[in-house]
């Protein structure tokens, strides 16, 4: 299934910006970052709900707030891509 996270950390003290740091490594470690702060993830439901759990310990919910869009695995019709940055197919081939 493919989630879209968004994420507005605080960065306005040291703490924040930790928070932040970490933020952006846990969804690195699931997704493919497309914008600043919004990746796609692209995980089985199970594996979404740790990244999900994972991600709510890290923010602080009085100063940060985080977003997921479902978009299911019907995805490919529901995302369209314009601009600079090249589109990746997540279900595609992986070179390592």
């Amino acid at each position: 299934m493919m989630v879209l996270v968004s994420y507005d950390v605080s960065t306005t003290d040291a703490k924040g910006k930790g928070r932040l740091r970490k933020v952006a490594k846990e969804c690195q470690n699931y997704g493919q970052r497309v914008q600043n702060s919004l990746f796609e993830v692209d995980v089985d439901y199970g594996t979404f709900l740790k990244v999900k759990d994972n991600l709510l310990k890290l923010i602080d919910e009085s100063n940060d707030s985080i977003r997921f869009y479902y978009l299911g695995n019907n995805w490919k019709h529901r995302v369209e891509h314009y601009g600079a940055k090249s589109t990746y197919d997540p279900e595609g081939v992986l070179i390592i």
